[in-house]
């Protein structure tokens, strides 16, 4: 059903906000005409154009950021703060087309429609699914009700892991609408965090953040900040707002000049072929020689087998945000523009697809 749609060009006519739409409205907006220019083409996109999906007038995000990354990174210079603000603005408002079905074995007492959302990358499964919650639950037995998960092709998604981050690890390579089963029974205990609240969210959110500070300046800037400088920084994502957020998170994102960068980079490297969650260790963004970091650096040291030798066929996609940088990408660089909101830059590893 839900690729189906997608084929149909369903989403072409969304706009560029994260409201929802269950299939008896997509088939209105597919039979009918529109009278006015859409606000956003939304279409189902091929693997080659990657995943990112932005808002009204602006253009899909690996391609605006592949020709930065090259222009900008690969050389270390010709930056300046207007292209940097459009990344970030870019990164912020990169949307995935989900399509939301009820487990087929959840007790109803009336067909359940699909649900539609597109879905933030720099948010959580949690914080953004009210909508889905609300409209399953007009269906479900009320006692029949527990808390809500999600799992796509059988494997639990974690809600404290950012979107993007699930669908770039997960479902990178799968035809767009991303299709994830809604469950209200049987919570995995084994695999998934509970989360009752949206300050469950939080509190993991600002724990993230102080890490990333720790290792980016010894807690020095978190510590300075004030309660209400902590609460600007959460209710600017819990609300989408990039203003809000940023006008605090710069001042995460600050160094003194003379050093090059952060003290370490706070990354986390994710593996679909391991049982591990994630790779993080210590890094810097400059060796002791004063030579920049790049990712490939990283890699090299952290997951050599991710970069193929001379000679050997490509085995691994390095994906950030949907796309996959260049590996001569100074790190510094990508930790201050392609992190997520918790500062940390989540790399993803897969294997390439064989098909």
């Amino acid at each position: 059903m839900c690729r189906r749609l997608a084929a149909s060009g369903v989403f072409r006519r969304f706009s560029g906000d994260s409201r929802g739409m269950t299939a008896s409205t997509v088939a209105g907006l597919l039979s009918s005409e529109p009278t006015a220019k859409p606000r956003q083409e939304l279409r189902s996109l091929t693997r080659r154009e990657l995943v990112a999906v932005l808002p009204a007038a602006r253009r899909c995000l690996p391609l605006d950021l592949l020709g930065g990354a090259r222009s900008l990174c690969a050389t270390g210079s010709g930056s300046n703060m207007a292209d940097d603000k459009d990344v970030l603005r870019d990164v912020w408002f990169g949307r995935i087309p989900t399509c939301f079905t009820l487990n087929q074995d959840e007790a109803t007492e009336r067909e359940a429609e699909p649900y539609y959302l597109l879905l933030p990358r720099v948010s959580y499964l949690t914080l953004v699914t009210d909508k889905v919650k609300k409209h399953f639950l007009k269906v479900i037995k009320a006692d029949d009700v527990e808390e809500m998960w999600f799992e796509y092709e059988g494997t639990p998604l974690k809600w404290h892991y950012p979107i993007g981050v699930l669908f770039d690890l997960h479902a990178t390579n799968t035809v767009l609408p991303w299709s994830i089963t809604v469950h209200f029974k049987t919570f995995p205990d084994g695999d998934l965090l509970h989360c009752q609240s949206n300050s469950v969210i939080e509190a993991h959110f600002m724990s993230s953040i102080k890490e990333a500070d720790a290792l980016k300046h010894k807690s020095q800037v978190v510590n300075d900040m004030q309660k209400k400088d902590h609460k600007q920084l959460w209710m600017g994502l819990q609300n989408d707002k990039f203003d809000q957020f940023w006008a605090m998170n710069r001042k995460l994102m600050e160094y003194p000049t003379e050093e090059g960068g952060f003290r370490y980079i706070p990354f986390r490297i994710y593996q679909t072929m391991s049982d591990r969650p994630f790779i993080q260790k210590l890094f810097r963004p400059v060796s002791p020689e004063g030579n920049v970091h790049t990712l490939g650096n990283l890699l090299k040291e952290m997951y050599p087998s991710a970069i193929p030798n001379d000679g050997e066929p490509k085995r691994f996609q390095v994906v950030i945000h949907g796309i996959e940088p260049l590996l001569e990408t100074p790190l510094q660089w990508l930790s201050e523009h392609l992190s997520h909101p918790d500062n940390f830059l989540h790399i993803c590893v897969i294997p390439v697809p064989t098909d």
